[in-house]
């Protein structure tokens, strides 16, 4: 055994070595060098180093009062979808609703995934605006959609899913029945939901005000079709990196200030999950019975909020199917048509799903190879420390820092404007959360399989094609379905990077804004949901039908074989 063990240490070591050299290679070159750029641009006044664009940017009013804008929208629509979020995870979690009741919720609470954030300035628009949908049920509203009003709206539409995701998770983990044991001990209703609903997950309350504030501070999405005049710090970056006079300099500036707020999060992320206790085994059923008035209020509350979702983001599905929003209401396929024989939206189509396929391709091997790295390696301690350190540098990026500095460093090459610096840029800005998908699964692996195949004479690469892999296939399905929707609607990073022939489906969403075309917006969006949701169900079917793929395969082998005797 102890030569097995001796022999094991070895097992893998030049293939990983080379792995190593690959992932290093490309972090460093995708997300090292790129953020180097953008520090030494902000640095490099038109003399040489100096402070100058700093000192420019600071002294200037516009600063303050564009960071003031941006924590201000950005704190109420983390405190307001925070909220939400938590009452929803908590009724869906106290009042057992049906199996197909709670499924129902969820899914309409997570339909935002599949839309990219640009189309919820556009959808508030006609839903709030003087010939929206809402507007025209209840008159003209008292308040202006656009600027604050707007982004308030949009963003907390956009942001509660993703609190929403966070929370039910942690109620996942929350033991029914310390109700029981609270109501036993006499404790009033406000001290039971204190202490064994809130308190649990206090620290996935936090971590939601932090993801969502983080969220809605970086977007670029939203403010570009709604601000209006109340500027934001992402709308602020792009003037100067993309207006009709460019400035470098200073939009080198404000994408370090951007990176302020990520870290900031990051690092409080870490100290928020220190406020989360360990309930015991949790437990799925609880002898107390819900209390009926909270199972109204409960749902009473869930249909409030699907109903504000569905009302906003309606117009995506309605607008492509009348004659003419809103003029003619009457159903009818004409703009749908008209619309898809577009060739240049039929080339954004096909671009975005090209685009998204290779993402799923190159980050699924990038993700898993780290992760390899990192939990399953015969290297240096220090190897998979600095896997660790990707992820976390990936994770306090914002996605226009990522654009830009990939806008400095590869500008003038051939990679810019081509679909490869797409592909990369997407892969670096969606790695950390397949890279610690695919730790934890690789993680809980038997750590015997590795000598099981070096006693079978299999190389390395046999044993992750015929062992490894194969046993983490289900989190590889997962971590595909997450980077090909990222890929289809993110905006923020690939805004620098499109030319005109490489254009995808939310650069395209942002052009037609400029030409008035809303109908191509909404048209654009329908499309994305449609492929998303598509490829979600694909991929959540998939383990299942390639197990019985290969059962039938082998049969039809057996059959065969059994015929040619």
């Amino acid at each position: 055994m102890r030569q097995v063990r001796e022999g094991n240490s070895a097992f893998g070591l030049t293939e990983q070595r080379l792995m190593f050299v690959a992932v290093a290679a490309v972090m460093g070159a995708a997300l090292i060098i790129p953020l180097c750029w953008v520090f030494e641009t902000s640095f490099a006044g038109p003399g040489g180093g100096s402070l100058e664009y700093w000192v420019s940017v600071f002294s200037k009013k516009r600063l303050l009062r564009v960071v003031g804008h941006s924590f201000t929208v950005s704190s109420i629509v983390a405190v307001v979808s925070t909220a939400i979020a938590f009452l929803c995870a908590y009724f869906i979690w106290a009042c057992r609703f049906p199996r197909i009741i709670s499924q129902l919720f969820r899914l309409v609470l997570l339909t935002a995934f599949f839309l990219p954030s640009i189309t919820y300035g556009f959808a508030v628009i006609y839903s709030f605006g003087r010939q929206g949908l809402i507007t025209s049920l209840l008159g003209k509203l008292p308040f202006s959609i656009y600027g604050f009003n707007g982004l308030l709206i949009a963003g907390t539409v956009y942001c509660t899913p993703f609190a929403f995701m966070l929370l039910q998770n942690a109620f996942l983990y929350v033991n029914r029945n310390y109700q029981t044991v609270s109501a036993m001990l006499g404790d009033n209703l406000l001290r039971t939901f204190w202490m064994t609903a809130f308190r649990p997950v206090a620290g996935a309350v936090c971590s939601a005000f932090l993801l969502t504030f983080f969220l809605n501070f970086t977007d670029f999405g939203i403010p570009s079709s709604i601000a209006g005049r109340y500027e934001v710090v992402p709308v602020m970056l792009y003037s100067y990196m993309m207006g009709a006079i460019p400035d470098f300099g200073r939009g080198a500036v404000v994408a370090m200030l951007m990176l302020a707020p990520s870290v900031i999060a990051v690092v409080l992320l870490r100290y928020a999950s220190r406020l989360n206790f360990v309930s015991g085994s949790a437990s799925a059923s609880s002898d107390m019975p819900v209390n009926p008035l909270l199972r109204i209020c409960g749902l009473a509350f869930l249909m409030a909020v699907c109903l504000m979702i569905f009302s906003v983001l309606a117009v995506v599905f309605v607008v492509p199917f009348v004659e003419n929003y809103p003029y003619k209401m009457n159903f009818s396929l004409v703009t749908l048509k008209r619309l898809l024989s577009d060739e240049s939206i039929a080339s954004s189509f096909r671009n975005s799903v090209w685009v998204a396929s290779l993402t799923v391709i190159c980050g699924c091997a990038l993700c898993y190879f780290a992760a390899l790295l990192s939990k399953r390696s015969v290297l240096p301690r220090w190897a998979g420390v600095l896997m660790d350190f990707f992820a976390m540098l990936t994770n306090t990026v914002p996605g226009m820092v990522l654009g830009v500095g990939f806008m400095f460093c590869f500008g003038g090459t051939f990679l810019m404007n081509s679909f490869a610096i797409l592909v990369l840029c997407n892969i670096i800005h969606f790695f950390t959360t397949p890279y610690l998908m695919c730790s934890d699964a690789l993680s809980r692996m038997n750590r015997g399989y590795e000598i099981t195949s070096a006693l079978m004479g299999d190389s390395y690469f046999q044993a992750l094609r015929r062992v490894i892999v194969p046993n983490s296939f289900l989190t590889l399905c997962s971590v595909a379905s997450y980077l090909f929707i990222n890929a289809m609607v993110t905006i923020s990073a690939v805004v620098f990077l499109c030319g005109a022939h490489t254009q995808v489906m939310t650069t395209r969403i942002r052009e037609m804004q400029y030409y008035e075309r809303f109908d191509a917006v909404f048209v654009l969006s329908f499309l994305i949901f449609v492929t998303n949701v598509a490829v979600k169900i694909a991929f959540d079917l998939l383990p299942a039908y390639i197990p019985a793929l290969r059962r039938s395969l082998r049969r039809r082998r057996e059959a065969a074989a059994a015929r040619a005797q």
